[in-house]
């Protein structure tokens, strides 16, 4: 072995071991907003992971109750479920008593290794289906996608899955509180849960909704994500808080439900009509001014619409 090969050999193995480090934690001053009594939100960024916003991008929430807390969505890495444990201290010293993971989407999820190393018997909940798929490889696949998507800002973050499987109805006592779970086949994708704290009136949709972000769509169900937001807004939550962008009232719910049944209903009518899906888009365009100006708008319009058209092209038949 030459003394070149064997300094070569020396670097990669350094290299590698760097690349295994523990990314550094995450920067900015993000402060919870109190959106009910005892409900917070951390309202993160709506673009897509970076290396600017290390990964960070969509809503943790936490529910504050007599005892502990509930933590919904812990985010999309170890560093994002260390900073909300911080902010969480902020505001009481309360542990953590019970996780929600929304669906199979690491950005929200991923921060459930933080919570397990504080809380080592937390009982983390979600969708019958994530459990399953996370150790069939989407866990890894999601580490590994924002990794390459944030160049390593997140290095560190391990899979820790959800461990007790829930489906629709499913009315879970935490804390002197009601959790109701609500689900259909598929949505925005087959394994979503929505939340909703009985006493508090408020509803946590997962991506089922984005407010001020449009969201991809794939291995869903544009006629289910409508039926999904229509029984999120027949449950009479008052609150809403969805995946991504700023929580609000019934208006949150309503705006996203609203945008896909305008993509699906034109796509449907472009069928009837015997047009081809890239005919749909002129159509399409003038009925979505209110929502031209949210981040991924452009981004994913013309999956949306392709998705849309298949979908409604596989109804007709």
């Amino acid at each position: 072995m030459t003394i070149r090969t064997w300094i070569l050999g020396l670097l990669l193995v350094a290299g590698a071991a760097y690349a295994l480090q523990k990314a550094a934690p995450l920067r900015g001053e993000w402060r919870p907003d109190q959106v009910a009594s005892g409900v917070y939100v951390i309202h993160g960024p709506t673009e897509l992971p970076s290396p600017a916003n290390q990964g960070f991008m969509n809503n943790p929430a936490f529910v504050v109750g007599e005892t502990g807390v509930v933590v919904v969505d812990p985010g999309s890495s170890v560093q994002v479920g260390e900073m909300l444990l911080a902010r969480i201290a902020q505001i009481t010293d309360k542990p953590v008593l019970a996780v929600f993971n929304s669906h199979i989407h690491g950005d929200h999820w991923l921060g459930n290794q933080a919570i397990r190393a504080k809380y080592p018997d937390v009982p983390i909940y979600g969708h019958e289906r994530v459990g399953p798929r996370v150790l069939e490889g989407a866990g890894t696949e999601w580490v590994q996608l924002m990794l390459r998507m944030t160049e390593n800002a997140t290095a560190g973050t391990e899979v820790v899955r959800p461990d007790r499987p829930v489906n629709d109805g499913d009315r879970i006592p935490i804390d002197g509180m009601t959790y109701r779970v609500y689900n259909n086949d598929k949505a925005h994708t087959d394994t979503d849960i929505m939340v909703l704290v009985e006493e508090l009136d408020v509803m946590f949709l997962g991506d089922n909704a984005g407010h001020g972000r449009i969201l991809r769509l794939e291995g869903g169900s544009f006629p289910g994500n409508v039926a999904a937001l229509d029984t999120a807004l027949a449950s009479g939550a008052q609150v809403f808080v969805p995946g991504h962008g700023p929580s609000g009232g019934p208006e949150v719910a309503r705006r996203y439900r609203d945008y896909l049944d305008t993509v699906y209903t034109t796509a449907q009518h472009g069928v009837d009509e015997g047009l081809s899906d890239f005919e749909i888009r002129p159509l399409l365009l003038p009925k979505l001014g209110p929502w031209q100006q949210w981040a991924g708008f452009d981004t994913e319009l013309g999956g949306h619409i392709s998705g849309a058209f298949l979908e409604a092209e596989a109804a007709a038949f």
